[in-house]
């Protein structure tokens, strides 16, 4: 199974990568991912000055992370003098650095970061929301690097189509969509008291909660953009959502925080899976699921339901969930199909897959 990638002169043996953030903070961070087999290595972002983090900075829930954590807890002088140095990159594993945050910052950062870097990452977490400033970062890199450049947009931004468009004409290579959601709040109720936030007090969400919401950033700048590379993040935790991603229209994906709820050999653990998945789903190699045309076939008329009574456990969720009081209990499932409105969510929340369409 042919799990290549290939985009503005990067080849990756697959396309799964680490998302920028806390396991890819350090030298043995970078070296474990390098040991997982991802196809591109991505450092945490690095700035001038290290940041100062709250503790306790991270929280894990089942379905989503919150994080108050910032840029590299290391200065840039530790990165350039110290970590990079000492990293040795593998053939067919590029190396992506992750770049915060001002145009200051790029005209000190990216000349000296260029002789380490296949490409650069560009996180406008605290760039703010005015596009003319944006643009005017990626035409500073641009004076100081050939390479491929990628600008990591956030959630906030209004319009990420009218994002991709204005960097790429600023000369970036192409868009990584999406940053974490936020400012989002977390709050001890025993305690009375905000946590994990920093001095603003909130946090920034990720994690499988934000997957949905990642797809349809990917899906409308290619479906805008379709020559522009967009690389997918966010929510991404098994094989299958990678195929997703790329049927979205991603060239290549990035995973963090589902490393961060399920353990950090989840990258070896989808890598290995990725054959599997791509077979079961009928396609023979990863640019044969990016080259696929998404199709949807849009009706107002709802399917008639029906249970498999083999399959039902009778556990009664369907009709405890049901909005339009359509289903109910004799001898087994009934469904009342005058009031049954056809919105199908007993179909996706039954435990079993009991109840099907026709």
């Amino acid at each position: 199974m042919n799990l290549n990638v290939k985009f503005d002169g990067l080849e990756l043996e697959n396309p799964l990568m680490p998302a920028s953030g806390p396991l890819v903070g350090d030298l043995e961070k970078l070296n474990f991912m390098q040991t997982q087999g991802v196809g591109a290595v991505v450092t945490k972002t690095i700035s001038k000055v290290a940041a100062k983090v709250p503790r306790p900075c991270i929280y894990g829930d089942k379905y989503f992370v919150m994080n108050s954590e910032l840029w590299s807890e290391y200065p840039s002088e530790v990165w350039l003098e110290e970590i990079l140095p000492s990293f040795t990159k593998k053939q067919g594993q590029p190396l992506i650095i992750s770049v915060g945050y001002t145009k200051d910052d790029m005209t000190m950062l990216i000349p000296l970061l260029e002789p380490f870097a296949d490409g650069f990452e560009i996180s406008t977490h605290y760039v703010g929301k005015d596009i003319s400033v944006i643009q005017e970062t990626v035409r500073e890199i641009r004076r100081h690097t050939k390479k491929p450049l990628y600008m990591k947009v956030s959630p906030h931004i209004p319009d990420p189509v009218a994002f991709a468009r204005a960097v790429r004409e600023a000369g970036a290579s192409g868009i990584v969509a999406i940053n974490s959601l936020g400012p989002t709040l977390k709050i001890d109720i025993v305690r009375k008291e905000i946590i994990y936030g920093g001095s603003s007090g909130f946090v920034w969400t990720s994690g499988p909660a934000i997957k949905n919401l990642a797809l349809a950033t990917v899906y409308t700048i290619k479906q805008a953009m379709p020559d522009f590379t967009v690389i997918g993040v966010g929510g991404i935790a098994s094989a299958e959502d990678v195929i997703e991603f790329h049927l979205a229209g991603a060239s290549a994906v990035q995973m963090l925080s589902a490393a961060m709820l399920k353990g950090k050999d989840l990258y070896a653990k989808i890598i290995a899976d990725l054959p599997v998945a791509l077979e079961k789903h009928g396609f023979s190699s990863i640019q044969e699921v990016i080259d696929t045309q998404l199709e949807q076939h849009l009706s107002y008329i709802p399917r008639t339901l029906n249970v498999d009574t083999h399959k039902c456990t009778k556990c009664m969720l369907c009709k405890k969930i049901c909005p339009y009081f359509a289903i109910s209990f004799e001898e087994q499932i009934t469904f009342n199909h005058d009031k049954c409105f056809g919105c199908e969510l007993c179909v996706s929340k039954c435990p079993v897959k009991a109840i099907y369409t026709t």
